[in-house]
């Protein structure tokens, strides 16, 4: 519509004064009213929202772009807006005659209302009087009713019926959960009259407790002497705590005094048992003499002492294992509910409390310890016949080995009660000294077998090997340490451990081999101590534990191997004739006056020089077997060549010197032209090249 209103101006050639804007003489036009109309018109925006809705509504119209059409719009607009304005007019004089109704409703609800307050002001006034004296009634009824809910709850709470104390105090009752209940709510009744004795009730709450604690009391005896019954027909061969008693014991753990008792009358009846028991094993009997067909008797065994120990050990340990875990289940388990009994015992018993800060170990309650204690204290008597019958095996039988191995036997299983039962137990202490009696009774034997082999006075053997005794005590040594290495020691400790029993074990027999060589000459008296050191060293190299005592060997070794090295060495010298002349030359040094002098000397002259050189010649093709032969009585193969070869090497360092100077003298001899003798070298041809070629 828009558009159209443009072009329909457009096409009737109306330019309303815009074709021109400025006057032909360039003046400023006058301001025409049309021209700023049209102006601000074309001015506006079409996206102007109230444009928008005005082209919109005069499309709905559907007015046509005329000129009548135009002349008509506003007073259309008018006529239009006058009819609007006097529909609202009328109603609003409809809105007015409702309003004028209503007004004279409300007017007639308010003197209802008047009408009403003055009724309800003269029933107030009637009424006021009975409301009070009905309030005042209520108030009284629900203090009455309080007081009685507080005297039921009273009662309820602090009085115990007659059927309570019976169950918690009479021993024709049973000891079950009710009971327990009922021992709990006592306790509570105790712990609440604290309160009453902070408020004005003080005599109730004495009279109150006092009554309490005379039920308790009746009831922990109940508690104490049920648990006694129970521990008498408990199942003593398998002792394992019930449910029902591990519960009465918790509880009662809150009277330390009969707690302890309890525990003490179940180890007392235990050591008797597990004593019987050991007996019967021990024998294949009963106390009572009744034969056991069941059991093999440990004393079938008692010809092998050492299996017969090992036997009765493993019963012991067994026992001992059965007995902490039949226990276990009650102090490790329970152990926190028992400790917080005992200690709550102790805060309401004050000569306990006194006792406890006395002795601050006892203030706390140590489950493993406790069950450590116990099982040791159940095996008390065990222990007594063990050490009883094993001091008996000890001293009974004179083998060292067996002596040793026992020691080491005990040992082992003292290590694995240390663990079971602690550091501080009587089983453990039996053990101990069980094991100081053995390696006493091992040491003696060791001192008398070594002492008798002192007095027997035996030559060394004439092939110079280890003597006969020294096999005998290293294969007595192998065994030793092959039973020490199955021990339960330190890897830091065993070396120093053993060394003891290196001391009364080997070093008398080395002691015994030293003193032979005191009749024996050099090399035999270092061959023969070799030989010994070898064997002893091949007795401790497989062992870990004995490893400075192997580098204490292994440097005798080394001195003795220097002495025989010495001693091939003279060897080499004296038989190869070169002796003489190394005697001969050693107060030379390499000046020209003394290498001059060499051919001045007696060993340097023509003959004896050729005797010394066919000497030689006559030794080297032999040396080294002669030299291996003289070492032949030496164990280890490999030293000798290693001996061998050190004395040869030392050998054709002389040779070399000797060489040296000899050639030094004949040149000399040759540069001062002097005739009528030989040179040296061609009486003595050999050089070191071909000595050590010899000798390789």
């Amino acid at each position: 519509m828009t558009t159209d209103y443009f072009l329909t101006r457009k096409a009737s050639g109306l330019t309303d004064g815009f074709d021109s804007p400025t006057s032909p003489t360039g003046t400023q036009p006058r301001s025409n009213p049309l021209a700023s109309k049209v102006t601000s018109v074309l001015s506006a925006s079409y996206t102007d929202s109230d444009i928008r809705d005005a082209l919109t509504l005069l499309d709905k119209r559907n007015i046509q772009n005329n000129a009548e059409t135009r002349r008509q719009l506003r007073l259309d607009v008018q006529k239009e807006v006058l009819e609007s304005n006097g529909d609202i007019v009328r109603e609003f004089g409809q809105v007015a005659e409702q309003l004028k109704r209503i007004g004279l409703t409300i007017a007639s609800l308010n003197q209802g209302c008047e009408e009403m307050k003055r009724h309800i002001s003269a029933a107030h006034l009637e009424t006021a009087p009975v409301l009070e004296e009905a309030s005042e009634l209520m108030k009284q009824k629900e203090q009455v009713e309080s007081k009685q809910q507080l005297l039921k709850a009273f009662n309820a709470h602090f009085i115990m019926s007659d059927d309570d104390i019976a169950t918690l105090t009479s021993t024709a009752e049973p000891v079950n959960d009710k009971f327990f209940s009922i021992l709990a709510r006592a306790k509570k009744i105790q712990s609440d009259c604290e309160i009453l004795l902070g408020t004005e009730n003080q005599r109730l709450g004495l009279e109150i407790m006092e009554q309490v604690s005379k039920n308790l009391n009746g009831a922990f005896q109940k508690l104490y002497r049920w648990i006694q019954r129970e521990f008498k027909s408990l199942n003593l061969e398998n002792p394992q705590i019930s449910s029902s008693i591990r519960r009465a014991l918790r509880v009662l753990a809150e009277r330390p005094s009969l707690f302890q008792n309890c525990l003490d009358f179940f180890a007392e009846a235990r050591e008797h048992i597990l004593s019987d028991s050991f007996y019967t094993a021990l024998t294949g009997s009963t106390v009572n003499g009744e034969e056991d067909a069941s059991t093999k008797p440990i004393e079938l065994a008692a010809h092998d002492p050492l299996r017969y120990v090992g036997d009765m050990l493993a019963w012991t340990h067994s026992a001992t294992v059965s007995e902490r875990e039949a226990l276990e289940v009650l102090f490790i388990s329970d152990g926190d509910e028992i400790a917080k009994g005992i200690q709550a015992g102790r805060d309401s018993e004050p000569w306990n409390r006194m006792a406890a800060d006395e002795d601050d170990e006892s203030s706390s309650f140590d489950g493993l310890k406790a069950l450590d204690e116990l099982v040791d204290r159940d095996v008390t008597g065990v222990a007594r016949v063990l050490r009883q019958r094993i001091g008996q095996v000890i001293q009974s039988h004179e083998e060292t080995i067996t002596a040793y191995k026992i020691a080491n036997l005990l040992n082992f299983y003292r290590v694995t009660f240390s663990k079971l039962l602690g550091d501080e137990s009587i089983l453990l202490e039996s053990l101990s000294t069980l094991e100081e009696s053995a390696l006493r009774q091992f040491r003696i034997l060791m001192r008398d077998h070594v002492a008798s082999l002192q007095s027997e006075t035996r030559p060394p053997p004439s092939n110079l090997q280890p003597p006969e005794f020294l096999h005998e005590g290293l294969k007595q040594l192998t065994a030793i340490m092959k039973t020490y290495e199955t021990s339960f020691t330190s890897p830091d400790s065993r070396e120093v451990d053993f060394r003891p029993i290196l001391t009364e074990a080997f070093d008398p027999f080395m002691t015994g081999a030293q003193n032979l060589t005191k009749n024996l000459t050099a090399p035999s008296d270092a061959i023969f101590s070799i030989n010994c050191l070898l064997s002893a060293r091949n007795t401790l190299a497989p062992f870990d534990f004995t490893t400075s005592r192997i580098e204490e060997i292994d440097e005798s070794i080394e001195e003795y191997s220097t002495a025989l090295t010495d001693s091939q060495y003279t060897f080499f010298r004296t038989s190869s004739a070169l002796h003489p002349l190394l005697q001969a030359l050693a107060p030379l040094d390499s000046s020209i006056e003394d290498l001059r002098s060499i051919r001045t000397l007696e060993a340097f002259q023509p003959a004896a020089l050729s005797q010394a050189s066919q000497i030689l010649d006559d030794f080297l093709p032999s040396a080294l077997m002669d030299a291996t032969e003289n070492l032949k009585q030496l164990q280890s193969s490999k030293l000798v060549a290693e001996i061998t070869e050190k004395a040869a090497e030392k050998f054709c360092d002389d040779f070399e010197e000797v060489e040296e100077k000899l050639t030094a003298a004949d040149e000399i001899w040759e540069e001062e032209g002097e005739e009528g003798e030989e040179p040296l070298r061609a009486l003595f041809p050999r050089t070191s090249g071909e000595i050590r070629v010899l000798l390789s």
